[in-house]
């Protein structure tokens, strides 16, 4: 039995629209812009998103296995809990820009050179991922999780609230500002005045 080549939506913009069950997100989006859609709790497993933009839109708890990010950004968004571990692997690539991201798993993904602006991460879970080059400007990173994650060049010059410990993750040419240091020696326990 021949596989059925999914359906191909290119260059739509897609406003003010509730998916769910009723309606569903299926296929292939190709440079398609989603602007103040709600795809919260909604099922995008399998569906591929290419060149696409969402925009003040709500994917909170949104199931997203198999889901493929393809040169993705994310504005002003609603995203809290996605499972993006869960996501395919292959070239995913996306951003994201005043996003509310709050215990968002990045899980054992690859996510170099990824831009993160003003965004609050807090308890986001980014256990054995790739951050190279990475850049959280102004984002909120309390309680996020880095055990075992690759740092290297990665910039949290302008990120607060964040604690790693330099002794279980690869940090090798980050960038911090002077009173980010004491986010990575709060795990020592000592006091600073």
């Amino acid at each position: 039995m021949k596989k059925e080549k999914p359906e191909l939506t290119e260059n739509r913009i897609f406003e003010k629209i509730t998916f769910g069950e009723e309606n569903p997100v299926d296929g292939v989006y190709e440079e398609c812009r989603f602007i103040r859609c709600n795809l919260n709790s909604a099922d995008i497993s399998g569906v591929t998103f290419r060149n696409c933009t969402f925009d003040g839109c709500d994917l909170s708890l949104a199931k997203l296995r198999e889901t493929s990010f393809q040169e993705v950004r994310f504005a002003n968004c609603k995203l809290l809990g996605l499972q993006f571990s869960d996501c395919r692997k292959l070239l995913l690539e996306f951003e994201f820009e005043q996003c509310m991201l709050k215990l968002s798993n990045f899980q054992r993904l690859n996510l170099k050179n990824t831009q993160f602006t003003d965004c609050n991460l807090q308890e986001a879970d980014f256990t054995g991922t790739d951050l190279t080059g990475t850049i959280f400007h102004n984002c909120d990173l309390m309680r996020a999780i880095f055990e075992h994650t690759i740092l290297e060049k990665a910039d949290f010059r302008k990120a607060y609230n964040f604690s790693i410990n330099p002794a279980t993750n690869r940090i090798r040419k980050a960038k911090f500002s002077l009173a980010g240091v004491v986010g990575l020696l709060d795990v020592y326990g000592i006091e600073i005045e």
